[in-house]
């Protein structure tokens, strides 16, 4: 079974769930993993062979990726990071042409979960619980309209990046940031993600809350599995909505001043807390690997409860005659 997982980078342990994945299937896992800086990327390292790529968001990243999947014999293509999403979901049906899989929705559900003003306007128009949004520009036009508590962030931001929690507008100006923000209802109490899997034919075959206890750098650094149904109510409502789900997406959510949920980010792709849904008993990697090959699928929703990650930090060492 050959894997290549691209933006590789740190994701050490999403390779590690494949390769175990594909062992449990009884097959020969061969690990491929693409960087922009292989040899400097510890997944890349621990991987079977390495590859480099072009920038995700330069042109012609995905026929790069394209190329070394045909020379490699790779079955499946797994993507890590938002930059590189358009190019590749663009980019499927080519890799479908050749027999190559690659675990990835649809263009349009790219385009929602890559902008975060598109993502609200599209869970409110889909009746979907979603946090009051707006773009600076258009809240400093009407103060008095937001008042209390309130979060700016990037309009394209991800991982956390460049989020700051706000407790008024005055003061702000466009001009005081390098990109186009927005303006959204601060949400209170636990942060939860919940970790969706999607079968080729866009059906919802699982849903896993995990709250996230710590977090560091924009990912969950602890979590614990909990069972909810209003998140696992708005994932089953996410699925209906979503144009052309496919594989892994992951989405978060936080309590509003009502107490009920609102959903405020989509992530098409693997979050990076997947691993804990992976352990809690829902290996999206083993059912990926099963639809890739035709084999019998395992895919449901029976993933355990009360699983608790704790994340740590871990060193690769390697010397100068390694490359």
């Amino acid at each position: 079974m050959r894997i290549l997982l691209t933006s590789a980078g740190r994701r050490v342990e999403l390779l590690g769930c494949f390769r175990r994945a594909a062992l449990d299937l009884g097959l020969k896992p061969l690990l491929h993993a693409a960087d922009l800086a292989p040899d400097a990327s510890a997944a890349c390292r621990l991987a079977d062979a390495r590859h480099a790529v072009p920038r995700a968001d330069a042109p012609g990243y995905a026929d790069a990726v394209l190329a070394i999947a045909r020379r490699e014999g790779v079955q499946l293509v797994v993507p890590t990071i938002d930059t590189e999403l358009a190019a590749l979901a663009d980019a499927r049906p080519a890799f479908e042409a050749q027999g190559i899989h690659v675990a990835i929705g649809s263009p349009e559900l790219v385009a929602i979960a890559r902008d975060k003003q598109r993502t609200a306007a599209f869970l409110h128009a889909s009746g979907i619980p979603a946090p009051r949004t707006a773009p600076l520009e258009d809240a400093l036009g009407d103060p008095g309209g937001w008042q209390g508590a309130l979060f700016l962030k990037p309009r394209h931001g991800s991982s956390g990046r460049g989020i700051r929690p706000v407790e008024s507008l005055a003061g702000l100006s466009v001009q005081d940031f390098p990109e186009p923000m927005l303006v959204q209802e601060r949400l209170s109490g636990p942060e939860f993600t919940v970790n969706c899997y999607f079968d080729r034919a866009g059906r919802l075959q699982a849903a896993v809350p995990h709250e996230r206890l710590a977090v560091r750098g924009g990912e969950v650094e602890k979590g614990v599995t909990r069972r909810d149904p209003e998140l696992e109510s708005i994932a089953r409502a996410l699925a209906a909505a979503l144009p052309g789900p496919v594989g892994a997406l992951c989405f978060q959510a936080m309590r509003g001043a009502d107490g009920r949920f609102r959903l405020f980010e989509i992530n098409a792709r693997f979050g990076g807390g997947y691993p804990l849904a992976h352990e809690a008993g829902a290996p999206f990697a083993r059912w990926l690997i099963e639809e890739c090959l035709g084999l019998p699928p395992s895919a449901g929703n029976g993933w355990k409860e009360g699983v608790r990650m704790l994340r740590y930090d871990s060193s690769l060492f390697l010397a100068d005659d390694q490359g």
